[in-house]
């Protein structure tokens, strides 16, 4: 089986193929130019780390700019890492990035790694299960996370280790459904919001846990989170829309065929509001500086926004 985040590789840059010449190699020069000497990617500030190079590598892999001198520069950060205490979403930044390096570029940083490693891995990953069949941000976490959740059973798929006992975290996830719609991100959550419910969304559709009626109740609350301005907000109590949110958004709709329900065209001005001259993108009307994860969530929700309409178009001009 394909594994999630490859696939979405695959959707990601089939979508982004269709974007005018100009608007790519604005991205590509953006993401380009924000590897640092290390050869890593860093946040606003601070050094480079592996949560936002797993995103720069995300999006050069996508442009099919992954390869020559910044895969190599990227290769040699991603081997200064691999002996380090990382976070779960680290972790996931780091084998995902290999995985993306290995596959562009034909370079593979865990080649020396002993053979047992994988499982290793998935054993250390085992600890952070909970009762509830869930599993926690931390050894230390008290209540299972959607969000970690679903990196944990991506960094697996990556490993290509088994889940154990896959329906406890279907009933774990299908436990965090909001009776309104959508699912929140710990039990002791009160509202659903756009990122666990993405996440609780692509669980289900990896353990073949989705339903017709998950499905509907899931469209119509994404659907709901969209506001004035064109984007989707994080939750309820937000008043105003982010690109995080609306990237998660609109690609849940997109898997479940829903992206009818929201006012695409209105959405995809409001990505392209947030797009930078210089390449990149804002994180939301506020925001002032770009980042690399912004940007990949803004060129990505560009990119199968713009892909939506053009079909749309194409159908009504047929």
């Amino acid at each position: 089986m394909t594994a999630y985040l490859q696939e979405l590789t695959l959707k990601l840059g089939a979508a982004v193929g269709e974007l005018a010449d100009e608007q790519r190699q604005r991205h590509i020069d953006f993401f380009l130019k924000s590897q640092q000497a290390d050869g890593g990617f860093m946040g606003r500030e601070g050094e480079s780390d592996l949560y936002y190079t797993g995103f720069a590598t995300r999006a050069l892999a996508i442009l099919g700019e992954l390869h020559g001198a910044p895969a190599e520069r990227l290769a040699t950060f991603l081997t200064s890492r691999i002996q380090g205490q990382e976070t779960v979403i680290d972790f996931l930044s780091l084998i995902y990035s290999a995985a993306l390096l290995d596959s562009a570029a034909g370079i593979d940083i865990f080649e020396q790694a002993s053979a047992d490693w994988p499982s290793s891995v998935a054993a250390t990953l085992e600890v952070l299960r909970r009762e509830d069949g869930g599993y926690a941000k931390s050894p230390e976490g008290a209540y299972s996370s959607t969000y970690h959740s679903f990196l944990v059973l991506l960094c697996l798929q990556l490993l290509e280790q088994p889940l154990s006992d896959p329906e406890r975290l279907i009933n774990f996830i299908q436990s965090q459904a909001v009776e309104e719609g959508g699912f929140r991100e710990h039990k002791v959550s009160k509202r659903a919001g756009t990122n666990p419910t993405a996440a609780a969304i692509g669980i289900l559709s990896i353990l073949d846990g989705l339903n017709p009626s998950i499905s509907a109740q899931t469209i119509d609350f994404l659907a709901s989170m969209q506001v004035d301005e064109g984007g989707l907000r994080a939750n309820t109590r937000i008043p105003i829309a982010d690109i995080l949110s609306t990237f998660t958004g609109v690609l849940t709709l997109t898997d479940l065929d829903g992206t009818d329900q929201i006012d695409a065209q209105h959405a995809l001005r409001y990505a392209n509001s947030l797009q930078q001259p210089g390449g990149g993108s804002l994180g939301a009307e506020w925001d002032q500086v770009c980042d690399v994860e912004y940007s990949f969530y803004g060129m990505g929700t560009l990119a199968l926004l713009n892909q939506y309409c053009n079909k749309d178009l194409r159908k009504s001009l047929s």
